[in-house]
């Protein structure tokens, strides 16, 4: 089945570009082992983050047929994780709220939980909007 909802926003995309060499675009768009390679060389020698800002449109594509739409929106949950998520509000967010309190009450469970969470939140997010689809 074709999904041509749009589960990822490409202006959110160019924003993290932004802060691309950290490899942070690519774990929004769900590419958890090129993000870790980009935040472990400043986006292939920044070489790799300027390309990237003609690739951002395909990444988008690609998240919207690989990731289920539904009631939790993934560019929430993204910003709740960057800014709030040693505190669990991704977590809240997505109705996990026995963990969200264990992140709450340890720094995102020691920051093991909280760097977890970047590799895997689009998966998490998707999970949830199955449950309630």
């Amino acid at each position: 089945m074709k999904n041509d909802q749009t589960t990822h926003s490409i202006p959110l995309g160019y924003l993290l570009w932004v802060f691309g060499f950290t490899g942070s675009h690519r774990f929004y768009y769900g590419k958890p082992i090129t993000g870790v390679l980009y935040f472990c060389t400043l986006g292939l020698l920044m070489v790799g983050w300027i390309v990237d800002v003609f690739l951002i449109p395909g990444m988008e594509r690609e998240s919207a047929r690989r990731f289920a739409p539904g009631p939790y929106n993934y560019s929430v949950a993204w910003l709740l994780l960057t800014f709030l998520g040693i505190f669990g509000a991704h977590r809240f967010y997505l109705g996990k709220w026995i963990t969200g309190v264990i992140w709450l009450c340890t720094g995102g469970f020691f920051l093991v939980g909280y760097l977890f969470d970047f590799l895997n939140l689009n998966d998490l997010v998707s999970e949830r909007n199955h449950l309630n689809s």
